[in-house]
Order: C-alpha cells, then structure tokens, then sequence
C-alpha cells in the first residue's frame, strides 16, 4: 500500500473524536401565531397553556408581550418595545417567565424604564440583580405591623395635621396644577437626611417617584429638582411618559411597587410616588378596550377598582420578627434568602380630579383603599397659599401613631382652630360687628395660615416645626403683623439655631416637649414679638404724625 491510501482506522478515529464533541439539543418551545396586532396590544393563537402575566416573545421582530386576556381560542398580549413591528401572521413563543423587573442598589440615582431599562445615558445598571415579578400577592395581616413610625414629609401643614406614617398609603387629589408634584417631590427630597449620619432622623428611607402618563418635560424637571437638592442619590425614577406605550405606562406603578418592596422585604425603609394613578387607569381602559375583554371585566368603576387595590395594597409595615416574615405569603424565590423583618413601604398615590368632584369613579376607588388624603383646593392655591391642602376635609387614618410626641403635644388641636377659622372667615365677610372672642379667632387663624405657607424645596425638620407651631398656638404672634409673619418665623427659628441649638437637639433625638423647651420657646418668642409689635406702633406713629403734617 502506497502512502497516499487512506487507513481506515485514521478515519475512525478523527469521526470518533469529532462526534465526541457534537451534541444534540433539541429546543423546545410552544408557539403560536398571530392573529391581530395594533395599538399596543397583539391577538395570538396557539398558546393555549399561557399563564397569566407570562412573557411572551417575538423573535423576528425582538419584541416581548405580557399576557392579559386569556380566552378559549385565544390570548390577548400587551406589547413592549417597538409595537409597530409586530403584524398579522408573525410567530410567537412562551418564554415560561412570569413578566417581572431586575432591581438592586444600583438602580439608585438612575431614570429608568418600566421593564429596568436604564433611560438617562448613563449606562447599564451594573451588579447582580434580583429579579422579581411586577404583580405579587400583598403580604396578610399575620406578616404586618401597624404604622407607628412617621415618615416626615417637611411640609409644616402635613406633618403637624395629615401625618404621613411608614408604611401608610396616603393619597395626594386634586385639580390640574394645584402642586400635586410639589408635595411627592419635597417628601423625597426630606428623606434626604435621613441618609445622612448623626442627624437622627430615623433610618434611611428610600425613594420611588413613578411618571405615568407625565410629558417629558415634567419628569426631566422632577429629576432636576431632586438633583439640585441632593436627593437623587437615594431615589429611582421610573418613567413611562405620555409619548411611551400604552403598556408601559399601564405596568409602570407595578414596577415601582417591586423595587420598593425590594427594600421593604430586605428590612428597609421605602416611599414610592404615584404620579398619577388617573393615567394608570385610562391606560388600562384602553387596553381593556383594544382587547375587548368580556363584558364585567372592562367596566371601569369594577376592574379599575381591583386595578388599584391590588397595587396599593402591597404598601405595608412588615413585622419585626425575623421569623414569621420569612414565611410572608407571596414571597418570591429570588427573596428567599434575603428577608429581614421590619421594613416598610409607604405609598403616596397622586389622583387627579376634574373640577374638584371627588365623588367620580376612580377618586372614590382610590380613597376607599387608601389610609388618609391631602386634599389640594384650586381656589386656596389660587389665593397663594401653599400648599394648598384643604384641612378641613384631609385627614390621615393613622393619625397621632404616626406623629413624634412633641408634634402631638403642640398639634391636638391646629386643625379644630385652621377649621372654625375658614368657617368665621366666610361668616365674618358678610358680618359687621364681631364680638371680641370671634375677632380673636380670626385673628389667630390668619397668623396660622401664614405660618403653615411654605415655599417648594424648603422642607422644615420637625423639631422646628414643634417650635414655630408652639408660639402660633400660645399667642405670641397674636400681636404680630400679618405681613411680618414670615420674617418673625425666620428670626425666631434662626435665634433658636444659634443660641439654643441643644434644645432643638433634644426635640429631635427623645421625641419628647420638656418643661425646659417650652420655658426657650415662651421666652424667645416672647421677645421677638415685643419687638415686632413695638415696630408696628412706631410705624403707626409715624403715620399719624405725616397725616397731622399733610393736614
């Protein structure tokens, strides 16, 4: 045999080994077709094992869907990313993953979208991440605690009348432009401090602003707030604008209800913003509607309600004992071996109504599943009070639970007196005479409203909040011009900063109002005001003395 030939047992061997190396894998997967598409939404056949909220892929066209209608002969998907790219006849698959967002710490500090896309150019979101699903069962009753711990908001009105608690939903309607955004957006800004060492004010919260339905513009104006305050670094926007999909801005509130019980359920602390949830429901209207789902399922008053309430209803104080927490119902895989005890998640839901009326479908919804409301009157806001919250008719369920002693101890009875002042307000206008008593609660109530005006992005800390509210309820702004209210509260507190700092100290760290921090405020405020009313009567002086010249 020549040394060309071919020796078989070579051959053998180089198949042998070649074929050692193959391996075969068969895919399987379900597929189906579709039938319809448009406007978001896509009509498939032939996925008839698809679970509820599953993803669902387009391969040719690299787009996902979530499954929401679930009909004999077929399931109705809702679209993400480029939905103009799906058509008649196009394939489908089960992916077998429920729809669900990837969060960890990272997200901090970022703009992202529903899904955990990042939106700002800043880049991935770096680091391992905890995937978990967009709709999950709320925790029961056994794994709660209830509200006890306030989350203070620094807006002088809420914190003293309409406390905010960690772990309460309370609910932020009102009109078009009446500050809506204002209040979620200095809450997140407050909880700035609580980031900051030695400043005792309670344990770090973190913060969840959700767009839905916004322009850009605003959403681009809300970030710029919290990064010149420095509160972007402990907040995450998730943004699913008026220009996004109709999807998007449906599952938005979901996503950002995951990525607070992200920390809730690892033992933290955390707030998210609805901004707004009115958005919410007229997404999922039309998303009801495109996939003509059965009649009782699209009604708007039933459907939205359930919308709302499974949403809301995830805003929970979890119980302190690490052991029953770790057997939370609904507990996802992913959390498993994370859970501490003792986290919160506080939502504040924005609604907005058309001409005030709170008794239409949705602000009735949301009201019944919520713990409290901060009313916002466009008529207050129009007469440059700010905020604009109607005391009379908000309240919070959690009440005095969610208020430091101090603030309880100097704020029982605000409200009554903001409340009688609004009613004489509108008798005293029709009234000539008043009897000595009436004109002193007007004259009070005034000085009140003035002192619980405050501009966006100055959040006051409670201890002088206690402070300011403790000489308008004593009377010592009684004798103090109106028009120097504002002036009086800026010296006064600034005097307590410089010369009785350790009293301001002690509010904040025992929560309590001593004997000694009520004798500094009676004498400081006492002071200020001699000085502002002996001012006054010298102006009025100099008055008179021009008029008698004049004459």
């Amino acid at each position: 045999m020549s040394n060309g030939s071919i020796r078989p047992d070579e051959v053998t061997d180089i198949l042998r080994r070649e074929l050692g190396d193959f391996e075969t894998e068969a895919e399987e997967y379900e597929a189906g077709t579709v039938l319809e598409a448009g406007d978001g939404i896509a009509t498939l056949y032939g996925l008839s094992n698809a679970q509820a909220s599953e993803l669902v892929e387009f391969p040719e066209q690299d787009v996902e869907g979530m499954v929401l209608n679930l009909e004999e002969d077929n399931v109705g998907v809702i679209l993400f990313g480029d939905v103009d790219a799906v058509s008649e006849g196009d394939e489908a698959r089960r992916t077998g993953r429920i729809a669900s967002v990837g969060v960890n710490e990272n997200m901090l500090g970022r703009v992202i979208d529903p899904l955990g896309r990042p939106l700002d150019g800043k880049g991935p979101i770096e680091g391992e991440k905890t995937v978990l699903p967009l709709e999950r069962k709320a925790p029961g009753v056994i794994y709660r605690e209830p509200v006890e711990e306030p989350l203070q908001t620094g807006i002088k009105a809420i914190d003293s009348m309409i406390p905010v608690g960690r772990g309460q939903r309370e609910l932020v309607i009102g009109d078009r432009q009446t500050g809506k955004t204002a209040v979620l957006t200095d809450t997140i800004i407050n909880q700035k401090k609580t980031h900051q060492e030695g400043t005792d004010s309670g344990d770090p919260v973190y913060c969840v602003y959700v767009a839905v339905g916004q322009k850009d513009s605003t959403v681009a104006q809300v970030q710029r707030d919290l990064e010149r305050n420095g509160a972007m670094e402990h907040t995450v926007i998730v943004n699913a604008s008026a220009s996004m999909p109709t999807p998007l801005q449906y599952v938005a509130p979901f996503a950002g209800a995951c990525i607070g019980e992200y920390f809730r359920d690892t033992g933290r602390d955390s707030l998210v913003c609805f901004d707004d949830l009115s958005k919410q429901a007229v997404a999922y209207r039309e998303l009801s509607l495109l996939l003509r789902r059965p009649p009782g399922r699209e009604a708007y008053p039933g459907d939205i309600f359930y919308l709302h309430s499974r949403l809301l209803e995830r805003a929970a104080k979890i119980i302190s004992d690490e052991e029953v927490a770790t057997q939370m119902n609904g507990l996802p895989d992913a959390l498993q071996d994370k859970v501490q005890g003792g986290g919160s998640l506080t939502a504040l839901p924005v609604i907005e109504t058309q001409a005030g009326d709170v008794s239409a479908y949705i602000p009735t919804n949301v009201i019944s599943i919520t713990d409290g409301q901060i009313y916002l009157e466009t008529d207050l806001f129009n007469s440059g009070i700010r905020p604009a919250i109607d005391v009379g008719n908000s309240v919070s369920r959690v009440g005095g639970s969610a208020q430091i002693d101090a603030m309880k101890d100097v704020a029982s009875t605000l409200r009554i007196d903001l409340s009688q002042y609004r009613e004489l307000e509108a008798f005293a206008k029709f009234g000539s005479d008043l009897d000595p008593s009436t004109q002193q609660q007007l004259n009070r109530g005034e000085r009140l409203v003035e002192i619980l005006n405050q501009d966006q992005f100055s959040p006051v800390p409670v201890e002088e909040q206690v402070a300011i509210i403790y000489a308008a309820i004593n009377g010592h702004l009684d004798d103090v011009p109106v028009d120097d209210i504002e002036d009086f509260e800026e010296e006064y507190l600034e005097r307590l900063r410089l010369r009785h700092e350790d009293v301001l100290t002690e509010i904040r760290e025992t929560e309590e109002l001593t004997d000694a921090a009520e004798e500094v405020f009676e004498e400081v405020a006492a002071d200020m005001a001699d000085v502002y009313a002996e001012d006054e009567e010298e102006e009025e002086e100099d008055v008179l003395a021009d008029e008698g010249a004049t004459a």
